[in-house]
Order: C-alpha cells, then structure tokens, then sequence
C-alpha cells in the first residue's frame, strides 16, 4: 500500500512540477523583436535582454522577425509553445494599434498572450517646422481652425503610431490636418527639417538634437510628466489638450497558457533588472522612461491603449496600407 501511495504521489507531482517548472529556465530563450535590428525599439530591447539574461543564467537569443509594423513578430509568438521559451517584446503597434486597422490578423492581442511586464516608455512630442506661426499648442489649434486642410503632418507610415499620434491631436483639437504618410522616420523628419511638412509627433530622442539647435520647435510633450531629457517642454495637459499622450512602449508577453510560475518568474527578474543603475541610465540616454508593472496591470493597460487607439482609427478613417 504505501508503495502505491508513492507512485501515485509521484505521477500526480510530475505535471505539477511540470507546470511550475520551478528551474525555469533550464536553456535559451528567445525573445523576437518585431522590428529592424539597429533601431530604436530593437537597441532598448537588446540592452534589457542582456541583464535579464543575467538574472536568469540563461542566454536571451533576440531574433528579428521584421514586416507588417511588427505583426509577424507578434503572430509567431502567439502560436508558439506556452513554456517560456519563445517570448514577444511586446510594442503598442502590433498589440494595441494593429488589431483595429489590419482585418485578418492571425492573433487576437487579448487572448493569445500572456502579458509579462512593462518595462519602459518612450514619450512622443509634437513638435512643429519653425517658419509655423505657433509657439504654444494652442496657438497651433487656433492656426488649423484657420487653415482648414492647409496644414500637413508627417509620419513614418501608414496606421504607424506617429500617424496615429496625428490623428489623436486631429480628434482632440477637432482641426483637419493633412496627413502625409513616409517610407519610415527618416524621410519624413527630412521633410520637416526642410519645412515641407508643417507638423511632426515622435519619439524624443531622434529629433532632440534638432529639437536644441533650434530647427524644429517641440511644443509639448504627449506625457503625463515633464520629460528628464527636455524638463523645459510642457506636457500636453499643461499645454490645455488633455487626453493627447502617445508613447512608444516596451514590454515582454509570452503564449497564452504560459504557467503562472514562469510568468512570475520573468516578472520578479525584471523587477531585478530595473533596480540596475546602468540600465536605467541607458533608458535615460535614449528619453526612456522607465514603468514596471506586472502581469495584471500590464493587461489592463494593453486593453486602455487598445480603447483608445480604436476610437482615433474609427474617427480618423484610419486604414492599413
């Protein structure tokens, strides 16, 4: 009989040990990355990789799965296997922004991933060629009412997030700016440097430079609080246009059905790696903010940025290319 109790005891521990995999991780994980290696989201990501990876004594493989603004990425994590194995550095393009202008995704956003943490946020600011007669947001919403369809904002694509940060100002200043889509960030902030696009919404680091030297004019920051990079820059409530905040965020979500043991794993590694003083600083260097939080808030904050950017695409008629 007690032979009988311990082989039952012991068929019914191993799924159980199975699921909380409690030596987690045992080999490489790889991390896909839905954009380009070299660039903004890719460099962020790389540096988190490399001290969560020596959190966990494993390597963090990053593998680049590039197109679509990131939605290859995303489906091939969300048909992978649920053991920790394969996970998604999670953008708000493909999670939050795709699923409203891309019919036939092969994912849904909330349910075929586990969400992790977020880790950082990078802000957007809207900013304006300096030949434009406005040195405040408002005087920019009193210059488009106007002007009507006078005015033209740039942006690196199509349904990207800079296209959709023009169209959030659009739907809360109820102005008609022209939209003028780029093959990516660069042309675009050519354009804008030369004064052929009037408006332009992105990342902070890129333009900062030109942003100091006085070619462009940044008239708010689309944050909650004032950036640490350019303290002097208002954020867009101070600025009288409340609701207008539009990041760039980064987090880690892995297949849905991923146990809870490796979810939590994952998080209280990372909850290591954002107490790193030179991670942090790196965040810093590149006008990062850093924002842990963990797998239930990171789940209602997907679900947030997924309302509010399919309100924007519904009034801005916003399709995909």
């Amino acid at each position: 009989m007690r032979l009988l109790v311990i082989a039952l005891a012991m068929v019914w521990s191993a799924p159980l040990a199975a699921a909380g995999n409690p030596a987690y991780p045992e080999r490489p994980i790889r991390l896909i990355v839905g954009q380009a290696p070299g660039g903004a989201t890719d460099i962020v990501v790389r540096a988190f990789a490399k001290r969560l990876s020596d959190e966990l004594g494993q390597p963090i493989v990053i593998d680049n799965r590039a197109g679509a603004g990131g939605i290859i990425g995303a489906a091939l994590v969300a048909s992978a296997a649920p053991d920790g194995y394969t996970l998604l550095a999670g953008t708000n393009g493909p999670i939050a922004i795709s699923p409203h202008v891309t019919p036939g995704l092969q994912y849904d956003s909330h349910k075929d991933f586990a969400p992790v943490t977020l880790f950082s946020e990078v802000p957007f600011v809207l900013m304006v060629h300096p030949s434009v007669k406005a040195a405040t947001v408002q005087e920019l919403i009193a210059l488009a009412k106007s002007q009507p369809g006078k005015l033209h904002f740039g942006s690196s694509g199509q349904a990207g997030t800079p296209h959709l940060c023009g169209e959030l100002f659009k739907y809360l200043a109820g102005v008609d700016v022209v939209h003028v889509p780029y093959r990516g960030g660069a042309p675009a902030q050519v354009d804008l440097l030369a004064g052929r696009i009037e408006l332009y919404c992105a990342g902070l680091p890129s333009l900062a430079p030109h942003i100091q030297a006085g070619k462009i004019r940044a008239l708010a920051i689309a944050a909650t609080k004032r950036s640490a990079v350019m303290p002097q820059l208002p954020t867009a409530a101070e600025a009288g246009l409340r609701g207008f905040e539009v990041n760039a965020w980064n987090g880690i979500l892995a297949p849905v059905k991923t146990p809870k043991a490796i979810v939590d794993r994952l998080y209280t590694a990372t909850a290591v790696v954002m107490k790193t003083p030179e991670f942090l600083a790196e965040l810093k260097a590149r006008g990062a903010e850093p924002l842990l939080i963990g797998p239930a808030e990171f789940a209602v904050y997907i679900r947030n940025e997924s309302e509010k950017w399919a309100k924007v695409v519904k009034a801005g008629k916003v399709t995909a290319e």
